[in-house]
Formats: structure tokens, sequence, C-alpha cells
């Protein structure tokens, strides 16, 4: 099979085409022939091994999986023996190592059935991003119809659903991004937009239930200044924090700032959940989250695809075609 292959940390060049063999199919898992791919912002830190506590888990000298990628759609070519849930033929959409290739085999618990009313790049886009922005509203959050969400980078690949979802589950939205997005968030259904290059988030009269935060590196101080009394503060993202720790030092500031504060604050890292892809799913047949693509490339031009990711001017997912 064609896969991208990555045998070194460092920038989008290093990566090649190559044929490589299948992979091999557990007793308990299923391969899936790719129609589709997406790529995350994961994806750009663990190609260049930055922040490098990263490599912990993803290999300290060279990466451990040389076939990057995470989310995926396709059909299952083959099960392995204990696979009951899934059949071959089934088209199905979930995350999976190794996914910018034309075949990867995962467990069965990983995968969704995708609904014949959902392209194959849809159902690509959805599962780090969507099931992000879903446990960051519902479980974190816990947004109730009616609340006022914030939500702080809302152009990206989560922004975007976390907009959509959070119209969905009844709240109202207010969209903070850059002045050439504002109108794309209007047009996902956010209830106003903040143009960051124009207004002072901090100097905001209005007080907010929850925020949201995929992007940004406002002060916590900003933040509870348009956070309600009993409101939540959830961190997705949005602190550099440099080479060594990244975007995890945005792990760590809301604990230790909430040993402190009255506002409830807290960070998460997402579950791969079939029941959440299951809901996303939902939500897009029945009209209420459109998946934003900004750009398709083909496999073989998935090294640029992560550049353009890179200079992190994306407006929703990005979308590799197998």
């Amino acid at each position: 099979m064609q896969a991208i292959v990555q045998r070194s940390y460092g920038p989008p060049d290093g990566l090649t085409l190559e044929e490589i063999e299948r992979p091999a199919v557990g007793d308990d898992q299923v391969l899936i022939r790719i129609r589709a791919a997406s790529l995350n912002a994961y994806d750009w830190h663990m190609l260049r091994g930055k922040p490098y506590l990263a490599r912990l888990v993803g290999g300290l000298r060279k990466p451990k999986r040389q076939v990057p990628g995470v989310d995926l759609a396709g059909v299952i070519e083959a099960v392995g023996p204990n696979v009951t849930r899934l059949h071959p033929g089934d088209e199905v959409f979930g995350p999976s190592n190794g996914a910018l290739a034309e075949y990867a085999a995962a467990g069965q618990a990983n995968y969704a059935l995708k609904p014949p009313t959902i392209t194959f790049e849809e159902a690509a886009a959805v599962p780090m991003a969507a099931t992000t922005a879903l446990q960051g509203l519902r479980d974190h959050g816990r947004v109730e119809p009616g609340q006022k969400v914030l939500i702080v980078g809302a152009s990206g690949g989560v922004g975007t659903f976390a907009v959509q979802i959070a119209k969905a589950l009844g709240a109202e939205v207010t969209a903070v991004c850059s002045t050439g997005n504002v109108d794309a968030a209007r047009l996902i259904g956010a209830d106003r937009v903040v143009d960051y290059t124009r207004e002072d988030l901090a100097a905001m009269g209005e007080r907010h239930d929850l925020i949201l935060v995929i992007a940004g590196d406002r002060r916590l101080s900003d933040y509870r200044r348009v956070l309600g009394p009993a409101g939540r503060l959830v961190f997705i993202g949005g602190a550099t924090g440099g080479n060594w720790v990244g975007p995890l030092i945005a792990v760590l500031k809301p604990r230790l700032a909430s040993l402190f504060r009255g506002q409830k604050m807290a960070t998460m890292l997402a579950k791969n959940r079939a029941a959440d892809l299951e809901f996303v799913a939902a939500l897009m047949e029945a009209g209420k989250v459109t998946p934003v693509i900004d750009r398709r490339y083909p496999l073989a031009e998935a090294p640029e695809a992560l550049r353009y990711l890179g200079a992190g001017h994306a407006r929703g997912k990005i979308v590799i075609t197998v």
C-alpha cells in the first residue's frame, strides 16, 4: 500500500510517499480501506517532536510510528476473528494511528458507522476535533440550554465544531476570532462575533457561563473578568510554553489558579468514544453541524497539507483524500 512515511522528527520536507506493507490485523481489530483522513494540531506537534515532553510517548530519538495521522473514514476490508460489532463492507469513521495511508488497522471500539448522508471527507473531519469540542462543552463545561458560551479560537478545526455544537445544545454563542474569519463564524451560527484584533476581550461588559479556550494567550485574569461568578473556564489549548512543554502548559495554569480562585477552571484531553462519534454524526444528519473544510489534498501532497496546517491559518479542517 502507499503511505506517508516519517522516519525522523522535523519539518514536513522529511516526509515521503512510499510503498509499504499493509498493517497486520489482530484478533480484535479491523482493517480499514481509507477513503479520507484529516489533520489536527496533534499531527503537527508529533511531526516535529515538539514539545519535547511529547516524545516520552511518541519516541525519544525518532517516531515510534512511521505513518502519521490519526483521523480517518473508510470501508472495512477485513475483521479479526473476535470482531462481532463490525463487518466487511461497513462504512466507518474514527481515530486510528497511521491514517495517512491507504489502509489502517485498529480495534473495533475506535469506530462508528458512517451515516449514508455523510461523505467520507465530512466523516474524516470529525473524530478528534468534533469530539474534543463536544467533551469540552458538555462534559467539562456542563453547558445547559440558554447559557452564554464564549469560544476563544472559533475558526480552527475544534472551534468551528464547538460553535455549532454549542448552538445545537441550546447555548447563546459568542465566537472570538480574527478579522478574516468574522463572516465565517456568523455563517456557522455564532450569535455574536468578537474580532480580537479590534476589540479587547477583557473589556467586554458581558459575563459568560462558560468560556472554552481553544487558542489564544490571554492572561487568566482577562478570562475571569468576562466569566460569571459561577462560570466555568475550560482550556483545550491556547498557550505556547516553549519547546519543552508547549501547549501542555495550559494544562497546568488553570489547575494552579483554581487553588486560589473561586471560579471553576478545568483542562481537558479528549477521549476516544464511539458514542461521541455517533452523537456528532446524528447532529450532522439533522443539519445542525456541518464540518468546515478549508482545503483538500491528495495523499501525495500530505507534506504540503501539514505545512499549511503548521502556518496556523487554516479555517476549519484540512482533509486528505485517499
